[in-house]
C-alpha cells in the first residue's frame, strides 16, 4: 500500500521541524535585536559622554573668558558630527554664550527607529575652573539626533533576524535529515517489506532487522513484530482448525466420520433434484442393525464402536453405487442409491448389504456377526421429499423388525396406517391390565411316556375393544418397549400359578404349569422375589411352576442370564429353553446354564417329514437334551406321523394342535377330567 507524499511521516516531521526552527529562529532573533537596541542606547550615551568631554575644555575656557566667538568655533566643532542636532555653552541663569540647532534629518526609518530610540537625546556636562577654585562658569549641552544610530540599528537588526531565521532552518533541516536517516527511511523500507506480507501465512516472510539498528528501540519492534505474525499465524492455525473441527462435528458424524442425518439431507435434496430434472428414480435405504444393544451388553461399549466402524468400512465399499451414505445415529445408517431405472435395482444393493453382513467381524479377540434389516423407499412414488424419504425409510425398517429380521422391505402405502396403529396400540396396552382387557388360554402338553396329560402352557391373549384379538407377537413386543412388561409378566404369573392351585385342588396334584418369560422380566431384579412370593403365596410345590425364557433373550448376556436363573431354580421353579435352534447357542454355553428342559421350536417340528436339514436339527436338539440330561419338549405337533416321528428319536413330550388348542381354563378342566376318567375306565 503506497502512502500519499502529503500524508507520509517524512513530510510531516519536515514540516513541524521547520516550523519549530523558524519559530526559534524569530524568537532568537527578536531577542537579539531587543538587546542589539539596548547596545544603542548605550552607544549614543557613550559618543554623547565622548563628545562632552572631548569639548569640555574648550567650552570652559570660552565660557570663563566670555569669548563669544571662540564659543562659535566650539559650537561649530560640536556640529561636525551629524548626529549633533543642538549645541549651547552658558550659564543656565544667563543669556548663552553659544548655541546653535538644526533640523531633525528627514530618514525613511524615523518612523521606526522614533519608536524604539527616540527622536532624540539631550546630555550637558558642568563647566568647572580647575583645582583648586572649581568655580561653576555653566553647562556645555548637546543634543543628538537618534536616526543615524536607528539606521544602523535598523541595518544591524534586518541582518540579525536573517541570519537568525536563516540559522535555524538549516538546523532543523540538518536534523531532519538525521532523524530521517535514523528512523523514517528505516521505517519507510519495513513498510515496503510489509506490504510484501501474505495475510493468509504471515509468519512465512521475516521483516529484516535495518542495519545498524539490531539493538536499539526500531531493531526490538522489528523483532517483536515477526512474533506477533508468527503468533498470528499459529492462532489463526488453531481457528481454522477449530472451524474445521466444528463444521466436522456439525456435519459429521463424531465415530464414523461418515456425514450425520444434516448432511445427509443436504445431500439428499441436491440429489433429488437432479434426479426430478432427469426424471430418474433415486432409493433411501435405511439400514438398522438388529439387536445391537444386545452385543453392547455382552461384550462392551467399546467393542460395540469398534463394530460400527468396521461396519461403515463395509458400507463404504459400496460407495460405487451410492449417491450418499451417512449414519442417522445408534445403530442406523442411511444410503442413497441415485439415478436408478428399477426398484430391483435397490433391491440388489440392499440383499448385498445382507451378504456382506454373513461375514464375522473380527474384532480381537472376537468373532462377532451382525444382522440388519434395511427399509427402502424410492423417489418420486414414495415421497419427494428429503423429510418424507427418510422418515418412511426409518418407519419401514422399524416396521420390518416387528416381523421379521435380517431382511429388507420397501415402503408401502399401508405402512403409515399401520405405524399409526401400533402407536395406539402402545398406548392402549398401557390401560388393557386394569381394564380387564388380557386373558390367559392354557395349551397342554403330552408325555409320551402315557400319552397324558402333565402340563399345561399359560398363554396371554389381549381382547381389545376394537381391534378385536390382537396377537401376542404384537403387543409383547410393544409391551417390552414401553416398560409395561413387568407388571404384565407379573398378573400373568400370578393369574396361572392361582388356576394351577385350583387344579390341584381339583386332584391333579401332578399338573405343571409353563409360562414365558419375555427378555425384560428374565434381566429383571425382583423376579426371582416375585416367583418364590408367589409360589408361597398359592402353596404351589417346587417344580409345579415351568418358566420359559427364549433363547436370544439368554444369549444376550449370558453370565447374567446364569446368576438370574440360578436365583430362580432356587425359588423352585424349572427352567426350559424356548424356541431352541432358532438363535446361536453353542454346547459350551447350555452347559453353563440351569436349564432342566429344551424345547424344540415347531418350525422345525412342522418340516421335520419333508426337509433333511430339519430332521437332522431335530435328532440333534433330542440328542443334546439327552447327553445334558435334559427333558426335551416339541411344539408345533400338528399330525401323528410328525409325534411318530419325534418319539421315534426319542423326545419326551409334546405340544399342538394334534392334542388341542390353547383353550380356556374351564375347558382345560373338562378335559383333564375326560383323559382322568378315561384312565380308569382303561
Amino acid at each position: 500500500m503506497k502512502l500519499e507524499l502529503k500524508n507520509s511521516l517524512s513530510v510531516k516531521l519536515l514540516r513541524v521541524v521547520l516550523l519549530s526552527a523558524l519559530i526559534v529562529g524569530v524568537v532568537l532573533s527578536c531577542a537579539q535585536i531587543v538587546f542589539d537596541g539596548y547596545k544603542t542606547r548605550q552607544a549614543i550615551s557613550n559618543d554623547a559622554e565622548r563628545i562632552l568631554a572631548m569639548f569640555r575644555d574648550p567650552s570652559t575656557q570660552a565660557v570663563y573668558s566670555l569669548d563669544r566667538e571662540m564659543g562659535m568655533q566650539v559650537i561649530e566643532g560640536l556640529f561636525q558630527d551629524n548626529a549633533v542636532r543642538q549645541a549651547s555653552i552658558g550659564h543656565p541663569n544667563e543669556t548663552m554664550l553659544a548655541e546653535r540647532s538644526r533640523p531633525l534629518q528627514p530618514l525613511a526609518s524615523r518612523w521606526l527607529t522614533d519608536m524604539i530610540l527616540g527622536q532624540e537625546s539631550s546630555f550637558s556636562t558642568p563647566l568647572v575652573g580647575r583645582s583648586p577654585y572649581s568655580e561653576y562658569y555653566g553647562d556645555l549641552r548637546i543634543t543628538l539626533d537618534t536616526a543615524t544610530y536607528g539606521e544602523d540599528f535598523i541595518i544591524s537588526s534586518v541582518i540579525i533576524f536573517i541570519s537568525g531565521t536563516l540559522r535555524a532552518l538549516a538546523m532543523g533541516l540538518v536534523l531532519y535529515l538525521v532523524y530521517h536517516w535514523i528512523l523514517t527511511k528505516p521505517l519507510s523500507r519495513i513498510i515496503e517489506h510489509l506490504t510484501q506480507i501474505n495475510p493468509d501465512r504471515p509468519s512465512e516472510y521475516q521483516l529484516p532487522v535495518p542495519k545498524g539498528h539490531e539493538r536499539n528501540e526500531l531493531g526490538v519492534w522489528v523483532n517483536t513484530a515477526n512474533q506477533l505474525l508468527a503468533s498470528i499465524e499459529r492462532n489463526t492455525h488453531l481457528r481454522h482448525e477449530a472451524e474445521n473441527s466444528l463444521l466436522r462435528m456439525a456435519q459429521y458424524d463424531f465415530l464414523t466420520g461418515l456425514p450425520n442425518r444434516v448432511q445427509l439431507q443436504q445431500q439428499l435434496d441436491k440429489i433429488l433434484v437432479d434426479a426430478g430434472r432427469l426424471q430418474r428414480r433415486v432409493a433411501v435405504l435405511c439400514v438398522g442393525l438388529d439387536d445391537f444393544k444386545g452385543i453392547n451388553e455382552q461384550f462392551s461399549y467399546q467393542t460395540g464402536d469398534q463394530l460400527l466402524l468396521a461396519l461403515a468400512d463395509r458400507l463404504r465399499a459400496h460407495s460405487g453405487r451410492l449417491g450418499a451414505l451417512a449414519r442417522l445415529g445408534g445403530d442406523q445408517f442411511a444410503l442413497v442409491q441415485a439415478d436408478i431405472d428399477q426398484p430391483y435395482q435397490a433391491a440388489e444393493l440392499a440383499q448385498s448389504i445382507l451378504d456382506d453382513l454373513e461375514a464375522a467381524f473380527a474384532l480381537d479377540p472376537h468373532e462377532i456377526r451382525l444382522r440388519a434389516t434395511i427399509g427402502i423407499t424410492l423417489f418420486p412414488e414414495d415421497g419427494d421429499s428429503t423429510e418424507k424419504l427418510l422418515q418412511k425409510a426409518e418407519q419401514t425398517m422399524t416396521l420390518a423388525k416387528t416381523r421379521s429380521r435380517n431382511r429388507y422391505q420397501f415402503y408401502i402405502a399401508s405402512v403409515d396406517s399401520e405405524m399409526r396403529r401400533r402407536r395406539e396400540l402402545e398406548k392402549d396396552l398401557r390401560d388393557a391390565l386394569k381394564r380387564e382387557q388380557l386373558f390367559l388360554v392354557y395349551q397342554p402338553q403330552i408325555s409320551y411316556q402315557d400319552h397324558r396329560i402333565v402340563g399345561v402352557e399359560a398363554l396371554l391373549r389381549w381382547q381389545h375393544p376394537e381391534h378385536g384379538l390382537v396377537p401376542p407377537d404384537q403387543f409383547i413386543p410393544l409391551a417390552e418397549q414401553n416398560g409395561s412388561i413387568i407388571a404384565i409378566g407379573e398378573w400373568v404369573l400370578d393369574q396361572a400359578c392361582r388356576q394351577l392351585r385350583e387344579w390341584h385342588d381339583q386332584g391333579f396334584a401332578e399338573l405343571r404349569m409353563a409360562v414365558n418369560l419375555s427378555t425384560v422380566q428374565l434381566h429383571h431384579s425382583e423376579l426371582p422375589r416375585v416367583v418364590s412370593n408367589i409360589l408361597q403365596m398359592h402353596r404351589l410345590p417346587p417344580r409345579s411352576l415351568e418358566l420359559e425364557v427364549t433363547e436370544t433373550g439368554l444369549m444376550e448376556d449370558i453370565s447374567t442370564a446364569a446368576q438370574h436363573l440360578l436365583s430362580l431354580r432356587r425359588s423352585g421353579a424349572l427352567i426350559a429353553i424356548d424356541d431352541f435352534g432358532t438363535g446361536y447357542s453353542s454346547l459350551s454355553y447350555l452347559k453353563s446354564l440351569p436349564l432342566d428342559k429344551i424345547k424344540i421350536d415347531k418350525s422345525f417340528v412342522q418340516d421335520v417329514l419333508d426337509d433333511d436339514d430339519d430332521a437332522t436339527i431335530v435328532r440333534a436338539i433330542i440328542q443334546l437334551g439327552k447327553s445334558l440330561n435334559m427333558q426335551v419338549i416339541a411344539e408345533g405337533v400338528e399330525t401323528l406321523e410328525q409325534e411318530r416321528y419325534i418319539i421315534a428319536e426319542g423326545c419326551h413330550e409334546g405340544q399342538g394342535y394334534l392334542y388341542s388348542k390353547p383353550l380356556p381354563a374351564r375347558e382345560v378342566t373338562s378335559l383333564l377330567k375326560q383323559a382322568q376318567r378315561s384312565r380308569v375306565v382303561s
